[in-house]
This record gives structure tokens, C-alpha cells and sequence, in this order.
């Protein structure tokens, strides 16, 4: 196994990692807008949004996340628009989980100026900086991450 393939501990920073992952990357609550019936096994959580301590118009934010879903629907068979959002629910970010080997996503998340993105294989939920060399560190469950509507509504 490699440091990217084995989660460590959850929120534990890397010894190797001179920025460690700013905390609120272990606390996200996602948020689907319909009900998801079925998780792929394994599939990552991408954003378009401005990366963490900085600031972009709205316009430039949506012209991201247009272009981001564009390219995830024409390299993936599974998208899903999916928001992370603090658990206080002042800050969200429209994302979109999608099933993209790692190697790829990490190369669209760097292109799309991303600081790091979400993994889950399995209920395992962990985040990686979007660098080829960073480790694969474990947040919790996916489901317990997750407010998901309801099927019957």
C-alpha cells in the first residue's frame, strides 16, 4: 500500500505535509439535492469553487462550476450535484461527486485551482491535497457526512 491508498488516522495531519488541511475539511456536511438511491463503490467529490482565502465573483465562481461539470460529465458515466456545507450551514459549495480514477481527479482539481478534494471507496470518506505526492487522509463515514432527502419525497 502506498500513502495514498491507506487513510490515516482521521484529521491527522502528515508529518510530511508543510500545510497541513485547513479543519474544516473534517467537519463537511454533504447535501444532495434529489435522493440518491445507489452510491457508487468508489467515487470523489469535486468543487470549482474559490479556493480556501480567497475570493471570486459570483460570476467568475459559476463560469467555474459550469465548466468543471461539463468536463466531469464527458469523462465520467456517474455525476451527481452534491454541496459541502459547515455544519452550521453558513458556508456551502456546490460540488459534484463523480466516478473519476484518483489520477485524474487530482489532475482537475489542480486545474481547476483546487486546494484538495473528497474520496469515498466504500462508507470510507477521505480528502487528499490535490498534489500527486499527498497522502489520503481519513475524515469518518460518508454517511454519516451525508443529509440526503428522503426517497419517498
Amino acid at each position: 500500500m502506498t500513502g495514498r491508498d491507506r487513510p490515516d488516522t482521521p484529521g491527522a495531519p502528515d508529518a510530511s505535509d508543510a500545510h497541513p488541511l485547513h479543519p474544516a475539511y473534517f467537519t463537511t456536511r454533504f447535501h444532495t439535492e434529489a435522493a440518491v438511491p445507489a452510491w457508487p463503490a468508489e467515487f470523489v467529490i469535486l468543487s470549482a469553487c474559490a479556493t480556501t482565502g480567497e475570493t471570486w465573483s459570483a460570476e467568475r465562481t459559476a463560469q467555474a462550476d459550469r465548466a468543471l461539470e461539463s468536463e466531469l460529465r464527458e469523462r465520467s458515466t456517474w455525476v451527481v450535484r452534491i454541496t459541502g456545507s459547515s455544519p452550521s450551514g453558513d458556508h456551502a459549495e456546490p460540488s459534484w461527486a463523480a466516478i473519476l480514477p484518483l489520477p485524474d481527479a487530482l489532475d482537475v482539481g489542480r486545474r481547476f485551482l483546487q486546494d484538495a478534494l473528497y474520496i469515498v471507496r466504500g462508507d470510507a470518506l477521505s480528502v487528499t491535497r490535490c498534489s500527486d505526492d499527498a497522502p489520503l487522509v481519513h475524515v469518518g463515514s460518508f454517511a454519516a457526512h451525508l443529509d440526503q432527502p428522503r426517497a419517498d419525497h
